[in-house]
């Protein structure tokens, strides 16, 4: 039986640890926050610089409570609509690619859906990009913005997320510790070099907007997550060790 439908029964003591151990995680987090906020920032000018990006970094102050305060990073990147080029461009590569999705072979048909998907997504932004292009809501740095912040966040839920989802199994204090560690440094180095990314095509066009947001933003980042949860949850547990 897979121990994720094994029976474990977790004794007073796993518990207290594990919410001590979602606690320390959490305090260290915030306590590091303007630290990696620093970091962030320098890699964003960093990466304008290394890749000739006209953009500048802008800042905004947020706050926990009236103690904890902190300064959020993030590319200001000028609103370009999509001209008649780059609309014609992006909409020759929709049709290319979903074309070619059919000659993919049967063992890459999951590879085809995936494909067909994403098409879908920027297939919607083409539409409402030639029928509305003046009523799209959003703008690039308010997005960039708004990701850097919902990063932030997703990684300050980590050991809440780890703590509901994996302390509750045996694997012991050290591999809880070192997944929930493992999982926010991962994400912390990863997501400016991401937000980077993501700039350098919102730089081009608002056009891929909405790409970026729905399939190369926040749910990539979650995916992320997701691949460490199950990671470790290959690893042996203490009775397996024998620990």
């Amino acid at each position: 039986m897979h121990r994720a439908l094994a029976k474990y029964v977790l004794e007073p003591l796993d518990l207290v640890m594990s919410a001590l151990l979602v606690l320390l995680f959490s305090i260290v987090w915030v306590a590091s926050l303007p630290l990696v906020c620093r970091i962030w920032q320098y890699v964003f000018m960093a990466g304008a610089k290394i890749l000739a990006l006209p953009i500048k970094v802008g800042v905004k102050e947020h706050h926990f409570t009236s103690y904890i305060r902190f300064v959020i990073p993030y590319p200001r990147v000028e609103d370009v609509g999509p001209d008649a080029r780059t609309w014609w461009v992006a909409a020759a590569v929709v049709l290319v690619l979903f074309w070619a999705s059919f000659l993919l072979t049967n063992h890459l048909t999951p590879l085809a859906y995936l494909l067909r998907a994403l098409l879908f997504v920027q297939t919607t932004a083409l539409v409402y990009f030639a029928w509305m292009p003046a009523h799209f809501p959003h703008t690039a740095d308010s997005y960039m913005e708004g990701l850097v912040s919902y990063g932030i966040a997703l990684i300050s839920f980590v050991p809440i997320l780890f703590g509901l989802t994996y302390f509750i199994f045996d694997f012991g204090l050290i591999k809880k510790a070192s997944l929930t560690a493992i999982t926010m440094i991962h994400l912390s180095l990863f997501f400016p070099v991401q937000i980077v990314l993501q700039a350098v095509v919102l730089e081009k066009s608002v056009l891929f907007m909405p790409l970026l947001y729905i399939v190369f933003g926040l749910p990539l980042d979650v995916l992320i997550i997701i691949a460490f949860y199950s990671w470790g949850m290959s690893w042996p547990s203490k009775k397996e060790s024998g620990s």
